[in-house]
């Protein structure tokens, strides 16, 4: 029953994180997280899936192995989230939503602003 529930969580928080892709409010990372950790602990099979065969796999092994992002990473992170939080501004109306849409955008500038970044003589070693 256990592993039956992991493999549910596990597969709730890869189409969260798939969802987070696209919509600013909703965080990647940690559903990515949650679902290598489920299923772990449940699925070799799925654990497998999501580390070689999903879109997310190779930053998931990358952050793994070197607990930072791969070059060229962080330029594309940023860049889409704030593209993602531009169109979210133009849309909203609501000034209290704009003003929370902001302190998010800058917490989260600063947040992968300061993520270590591995460069490629790292790599190699």
């Amino acid at each position: 029953m256990k592993r039956i529930i992991l493999i549910i969580i596990g597969w709730l928080a890869v189409v969260l994180a798939t969802l987070g892709v696209v919509l600013p409010l909703l965080p990647t990372t940690p559903f990515l997280l949650l679902a290598a950790w489920c299923f772990a602990q449940s699925s070799p099979r799925f654990h497998h899936w999501l580390l070689y065969r999903s879109w997310f796999g190779g930053y998931l092994r990358h952050w793994q192995q070197y607990r930072a992002m791969p070059p060229g990473a962080k330029p594309r992170a940023l860049l889409f989230i704030l593209v993602t939080f531009a169109v979210s501004l133009w849309l909203v109306k609501i000034l209290w939503v704009r003003i929370l849409l902001l302190v998010i955008l800058c917490a989260l500038l600063l947040f992968i602003g300061r993520m270590p970044v591995v460069d490629a003589k790292q790599q190699k070693q």
